[in-house]
């Protein structure tokens, strides 16, 4: 999920760079590549992944369990 949320910073940094947009100070295509950065260093460390709740880790069962 994290890995969709970069991708879509990417998305707006390369529109904004590429239509030259001014959008103020702080929003800008190189703010917007460290936050997609970051995300991408967050999905890919671990967080945001499988959980007990979606049916991740160890969830119900699955291939791995013998009846």
């Amino acid at each position: 999920m994290l890995a969709l949320v970069a991708a879509a910073i990417f998305a707006l940094a390369l529109l904004l760079d590429l239509v030259e947009a001014n959008v103020g100070d702080a929003l800008t295509p190189q703010t917007l590549m460290f936050a997609g950065l970051f995300f991408l260093a967050l999905h890919l460390g671990g967080v945001g992944g499988s959980s007990p709740v979606n049916g991740g880790w160890r969830g119900r069962g699955g291939s791995s369990r013998r009846r």
